[in-house]
């Protein structure tokens, strides 16, 4: 195992190569989403994709479980109810490109929640990003193609307010080992998102018998490259990096998803569209560079 770099260094070639993995891996995973929800029910398809998961994952789910209150609350925000409407966002949508810039607004919903449940402090430049990031997905939103996935991309913006939910609630916890903490999301979101498909759904298992292998890809690439592979990544950078450092990067998460979208998927690309995406992915990446640099500040403090 090599030794944690000085955190101040710069990022040596493996650590670049894990950015632009968990990167593709995420934007593809969108992709995949929204190929999935194609051929298979909203939240039978999570189901599907945390069965997959757990399936991978329950080994590293053992006791202790410190502050099992917060805990609960990690899991079932960020579990079923998170990854419920980002299936049912996917599912509603057109356009997989206007859903996956929506969902990068869980980095300044985060912020705000900090604010408002821990009273952390934000900055002006912060607030500032908060403003043109949602007002970036206002104006995509507006477009006269994207309009028609309004309800995707309101829904993607409440999966965001999910997770940053949960973000926030982690902050607060006692350190959980990423693999196990993954395990009992899986294992909380896997009978949520089926009891909720048996309630509200129907035709899965015939949409099931029919899915071909690329639907089947689709729905263990979730399961296994990215809620294992690259979540596994994500928490060995900030093991070896300040989270500020890094995570600006993941930015480019919704740009792979756009390529994807507009060379393989039929995505409409407007003006209006590309310039609200621009807008909003500046003014989240600003609302990450100012939450990184009140960070660094308090920790020299």
């Amino acid at each position: 195992m090599s030794p944690v770099p000085d955190k101040s260094s710069a990022l040596s070639g493996l650590e670049i190569a894990a950015i632009v993995a968990i990167c593709v891996i995420w934007g593809v995973n969108n992709a995949a989403a929204k190929f999935a929800t194609e051929s298979l029910p909203p939240l039978f398809t999570g189901a599907l994709r945390f069965a997959v998961a757990g399936a991978l994952l329950v080994w590293f789910v053992r006791p202790p479980f410190p502050n099992w209150k917060s805990l609960l609350l990690i899991v079932g925000l960020g579990g079923p109810l998170h990854y419920g409407l980002i299936y049912l966002a996917f599912w509603l949508a057109q356009d997989v490109s206007p859903v996956s810039v929506a969902t990068q607004l869980w980095i300044p919903f985060t912020a705000l929640f900090a604010f408002l449940v821990l009273r952390e402090r934000v900055s002006w430049a912060a607030l500032a990003g908060m403003g043109v990031a949602f007002a970036g997905v206002v104006w995509m939103t507006l477009d006269a193609h994207a309009i028609a996935d309004w309800k995707a991309i309101l829904v993607g913006a409440a999966a965001s307010a999910s997770w940053a939910m949960t973000t926030v609630i982690a902050r607060r916890t006692t350190s959980v080992p990423p693999l196990k903490m993954q395990g009992l999301l899986a294992l909380v979101a896997l009978p949520g998102l089926g009891i909720g498909s048996l309630v509200t759904e129907t035709g899965q298992w015939q949409a099931l018998s029919q899915a071909t292998p690329m639907v089947w890809a689709a729905v263990i690439w979730a399961g296994a490259a990215s809620s294992v592979v690259a979540t596994s990544l994500v928490f060995w950078l900030v093991q070896r990096r300040e989270a500020g450092r890094v995570t600006p990067y993941f930015l480019a998460t919704p740009i792979v998803s756009i390529l994807i979208g507009w060379g393989l998927m039929g995505d409409v690309l407007t003006p209006q569209i590309l310039t609200g995406s621009a807008i909003t992915m500046l003014g989240v990446g600003v609302v990450a560079l100012a939450e990184r640099g009140l960070r660094a500040g308090a920790a020299k403090a």
